[in-house]
């Protein structure tokens, strides 16, 4: 073991002591390899030095490389392993539904409740799956949006007892995908009228599906025909408005369109999560519930001064100041000097790399 500055630290060097910030918050937990993402913390945060296992000298072979990297990825978190397993089953699903199979309603919602157990630690701001491809990407925007739905309706006050059929409804909202041609889900470029016009038959088929599935409520059932409706009318398929649409729908057409913005698709790279909260408040006016947009930008901002960011333009620094009337622009400290992001305007927030709940 030994301490060294943190200007002589090398990639693949481990952590021998849990690394706390001046504010005494837990930086890296003991046995953390060194990344390059993790020396770009350590200087943000002003670390002078860090113990060491050895003296961080020599060089490593790729094979010790490629044994170190391996136990730095290692460890999963519950939420990362349930996360895989409800994956894993809910690709099953869909490909038994494609072939005029039936919805296994009960091992889905018990998998379901099992990955909710770890709700506490999920956070879409910060959350990625572990295994992520563009070709599922609809299996993972399912469970994104189950489990952000879940947070939303807790957030906006529904009463407990509705906050899993919530996530069901989440999970299930665009379970009428499975009766659209996969060719046209996963084309790269831009849809034809014909192939728009099939797209948008999918909440139609969803609420097919679900429609005399017992143990399911009409809540989740409207959830996959309604998430696209509007609070103007404008939406589809049915056009309807208002109270028209149902409370489940509102919730999970936010968490739809957030994640939908903020995950890779076939045809578009994603864009910031900070840029997506900012494009979900402008786009939403009388289109979303104005209530449950305000709720789910001010939680996902929610962070403690001292959360470590990555701008736009490449700086990294750390969340000093946040007017909560502008909760995706705050002040931030860039090497001794405030990024006010208020007023820079060409600037954004492209990661939050580090925080610290308030």
């Amino acid at each position: 073991m030994s301490v060294v500055p943190v200007s002589q630290l090398k990639i693949n060097d481990r952590i021998n002591e849990p690394v706390f910030t001046k504010r005494g918050n837990l930086l890296f937990d003991k046995g953390l390899v060194i990344s390059q993402r993790e020396l770009d913390i350590l200087r943000a945060f002003f670390i002078p030095s860090v113990s060491i296992d050895g003296k961080g000298e020599g060089v490593e072979t790729p094979a010790q490389k490629s044994e170190e990297t391996e136990a730095a990825v290692l460890p999963v978190s519950p939420l990362a392993m349930e996360y895989e397993n409800l994956l894993a089953f809910y690709r099953k699903v869909m490909f038994s539904l494609r072939s005029g199979g039936s919805l296994p309603l009960l091992e889905l919602r018990t998998r379901l409740e099992v990955l909710l157990q770890h709700i506490d630690h999920y956070h879409a701001l910060k959350f990625s799956p572990r295994s992520m491809n563009l070709r599922e990407y609809l299996l993972h925007h399912s469970i994104l949006v189950a489990l952000t739905s879940y947070q939303l309706a807790k957030w906006c006050g529904l009463p407990p007892k509705d906050w899993i059929p919530v996530a069901l409804g989440g999970l299930l909202h665009d379970i009428g995908n499975a009766k659209v041609d996969e060719n046209i889900l996963e084309k790269k470029g831009t849809l034809t009228q014909a192939e728009q016009e099939e797209i948008r038959t999918h909440p139609i088929h969803g609420y097919q599906l679900l429609k005399n599935v017992a143990g399911l409520n009409e809540g989740i059932k409207l959830s996959a025909l309604q998430h696209h409706e509007r609070e103007d009318g404008s939406g589809y398929p049915m056009a309807v408005k208002g109270e028209k649409v149902h409370t489940y729908a509102k919730i999970i057409a936010v968490a739809d369109i957030y994640h939908a913005m903020t995950r890779a698709r076939p045809y578009r790279k994603p864009i910031s999560p900070y840029l997506g909260l900012e494009q979900l408040q402008a786009q939403s006016f009388g289109k979303l519930n104005p209530s449950f947009v305000q709720t789910f930008i001010q939680k996902m901002t929610e962070f403690s001064n001292g959360t470590l960011v990555r701008l736009s333009n490449g700086q990294i620094g750390a969340i000093v100041f946040s007017d909560r009337s502008q909760p995706t622009r705050p002040w931030v400290n860039v090497d001794g000097g405030i990024v006010n992001l208020t007023l820079e305007r060409g600037l954004y927030i492209q990661e939050v790399i580090h925080y610290f709940e308030p």
